[in-house]
Parts: structure tokens; sequence; C-alpha cells
């Protein structure tokens, strides 16, 4: 894993075909929400997105730097026209330039591509295609509502890697009425197909989804701790078996295949993000720097403070986040405002936590000297040990590195290692 990472890009599309059951994503399945916020017209709105926020870093002494990553996530990026992704990745090099050998990458739905659009994609200067396969059963992708079929996702995988594009596949475990055999058939298959980076997530039920509704109702069976963490060890037996060694708990790759663009967000460089309710990351701001105009500030001390322009006094980085309504959001590019809805300053606690927190999920672990000096103090040998023991994190003096058991119990290491450095 290189360290060329500098600057990120992030471009949400809101689009969906068809809402699956348990997602929890700022997604729409109406393909004009008004506005502009239309399939058809969204590139021109991202676009236009990008010159008012370029324009509000050059007002604020904020020196572009060139993007290594650009990554199109959602929704399904690619119910969009394949030259409109790549209009969006033109323009984007014109504003911020681009790094040697950049990594471009766009989610897709295996029901939304074929040969003809990742052709497009490749010759628009694509390098990666990640692909939502979720599961090779029928049953299961039943019950989670895809639409595609497992040949669907075999079929582009192979077009794709015909293409000399990366690919990557994402799976899902822990779906209602999935079986330990289930499992093993979608990963055994997804592996057949020889991606060099595969990701698997557990099944997150919120109570708000068609899902977690009907498991809240007992009309689907609550997902089991203890199955999806045997569901983990075997899904990580069998990648490592085949050479894709985890890099972050839930990804795998074959070495030197690691998403270039997520490793950026765990190593917390900055990143623009474009599109409905995207999230960006500034650091290395000025006393001097002011948001965008209707934009509110947050304080971490003191909650949300409405149409604060100036950062609060010391604040050296902040994240901020657009409207989340693609309506409401477009209205406000139409205005000529970057259509962000708040920022967060980032405090030295914050600061903190967010390290330990991204740092131990990392395989290349959390550099105890440095989060020594992050915190302005020394973690005690003690707590290292004591976690070493438990079988939580492998032996080291130097870095924090979680075990296989230590990965499905990370929460516990973060909670222990935040206690030690904020508690007197």
């Amino acid at each position: 894993m290189g360290d060329t990472m500098t600057f990120g890009l992030y471009i949400h599309v809101p689009f969906c075909l068809k809402r699956c059951g348990y997602c929890d994503f700022n997604t729409y399945t109406s393909m004009d929400m008004g506005e502009g916020a239309s399939v058809d017209h969204y590139a021109t709105m991202i676009i236009e997105e990008m010159a008012l926020l370029k324009r509000w870093q050059e007002e604020n002494g904020i020196a572009p730097e060139a993007l290594s990553t650009i990554f199109f996530g959602g929704g399904t990026p690619t119910v969009l026209k394949a030259l409109d992704l790549v209009r969006m990745v033109q323009t984007a090099e014109h504003e911020w330039g681009v790094v040697d050998n950049p990594e471009i990458t766009t989610e897709a739905n295996p029901d939304t591509v074929d040969a003809a659009y990742l052709q497009t994609l490749k010759a628009g200067g694509f390098t990666r295609i990640s692909f939502g396969m979720q599961s090779a059963v029928p049953h299961v992708l039943k019950t989670l509502e895809r639409t595609h079929t497992p040949e669907n996702v075999v079929t582009n995988v192979k077009a794709a890697q015909a293409l000399g594009l990366e690919c990557s596949v994402d799976l899902i475990y822990g779906t209602p009425g999935e079986s330990i055999d289930d499992w093993k058939t979608s990963v055994r298959s997804a592996l057949a197909m020889q991606p060099t980076h595969i990701s698997a997530y557990a099944l997150t039920l919120e109570p708000t989804t068609p899902m977690g509704r009907k498991v809240d109702y007992g009309i689907l069976p609550k997902p089991n701790d203890d199955d999806e963490a045997e569901k983990y060890e075997i899904a990580d037996s069998l990648f490592s078996e085949q050479g894709l060694a985890w890099y972050e708990i839930s990804n795998w790759a074959v070495p030197g295949h690691e998403c270039r663009h997520n490793l950026g967000y765990w190593r917390n460089i900055d990143w623009v993000g474009l599109g409905p309710g995207a999230h960006s990351h500034f650091g290395h701001l000025s006393a001097s720097t002011t948001l965008p105009q209707g934009t509110y500030a947050v304080d971490s001390h003191e909650g949300f403070t409405r149409q604060h322009r100036s950062l609060p006094s010391g604040c050296s980085s902040i994240r901020a986040w657009d409207i989340r309504h693609p309506r409401r959001w477009a209205h406000a590019i139409h205005q000529g405002d970057v259509p962000w809805q708040g920022a967060e300053s980032l405090n030295h606690q914050a600061t903190l936590e967010e390290a330990i927190m991204l740092g131990v999920r990392l395989h290349e672990g959390l550099d105890v000297e440095s989060i020594n000096a992050l915190a302005g103090k020394q973690l005690q040998p003690g707590i290292v040990q004591a976690l070493h023991e438990e079988g939580l994190i492998e032996e080291s003096s130097s870095t924090i590195v979680p075990t296989l058991h230590g990965r499905l119990l990370n929460d516990l290491i973060v909670e222990r290692l935040l206690d030690a450095y904020t508690l007197d």
C-alpha cells in the first residue's frame, strides 16, 4: 500500500432503479427530483458544484491539490449515461488536476452495465469498477430485493477484466434466511471470478427500512451476531487461501490492489464530496476561513449554531456535508451557493477519536508513537499488553494491529484505547 494519496473526490449519485429493502442510504427511485436534480441533468449539476466549491477554496486560500482518486458511489452511479460519468471525471481533472496514474472508480449494479458501457468508461479514464454482487444465491438476492442474477455479475466482471479494468465485488453476509452453505457459495463464486478486491459487510438493519420493519414484526428472523462472526471467519479464511489479504476490517485485496480511495478515508486525508448528502473533509485551514453562504457551523462543544459564518477560534479542520434532498441541493446550486447544509469543526478530542477509530481498522495498524504525540500523553505499556493477552491485538510495542478475534471485537479495542488516552 503506497502513501501517494493526497486528495480525493467522492461523487454521490442518489438515483436507483429500485430501492432495496435493507438500504438506508440517501437514494431515490424517482429519476427527476426537480430543479435539474434528474438523471438527464445530474452531471451538469455536479459540474456546477465543482466550480462553486473550487471558487470557495480559492477565496479562502485553500491551495488546491491534485486528485489522486475519484470515486462514484450511490445509489447507482451507472444509471447515468457512461459519457456523463466521463464528463464529470474530465471536469474534475480540469478543476483540480490529477496525479500520475490516478485511481478512478465507479460502483456498478450488474443490471445497469454491459460491455459497451464499460468500454466507454475505460476510454474515459476509469481504472476500476466495484460491482454490487451481494450474494450468488438466488433466494438471498430475493430477500435483499436485488434485481440482478448471479449470471449478470459473472458476465460483466469478465467484460470489465477483458478491458483491463480492476474489478472489486461487494458481498453482504447475515441476510435473514442465509445459511452457512449459502454464504460459502457466495464467497466461492466471488473468488471464482478472480477479482483483485472483495468487500464483505455484515448486513446492518435500520428500523426505518422495510427489511428492518419486517424483522421488528417477526416476518423475518433477526440477524445473529454469532452467525455473522462465523461467516466473517469463513470469508477471511477462503479469501486468504486465494491470495487476498485483509487490509481493512471489511476489505481484502491482492497485495497492491487495495482501494486507494477508501484508504484515503481511513488515513484521514482531505477529500471533496459532491452530490446530495455527500461529506467533505478539509484540514490545515487558516483562522480566516469562512463557511459558504447558508452553511451552519457545528461546534462539538456547543452543538448547532445556525448561520454562523466563521469557524470557531483555533479550528484547523472541518467536516462538511451537502444538503440531503436532491431538489433543495439543486436549488442552492442554482442560487450560486456551495450546497453545504452544515460543517463541523474537528477539535483536538474529535481528531484523536477519529485517529484511533480509523487506525485500528487497518492492517497497517495504529502507530503508538504518532497517537501518543497527538494525545499529548504516553499510552501505558500495560494497556497494550492486556489487549495482546486477551487475543485482541498482535504482539508489538510500536503498532496496534487487531487479530482476527480483535477484528470481530473492534469496538472494544477502540473503547479501551479511548479510555486510556482520555481518562486522567
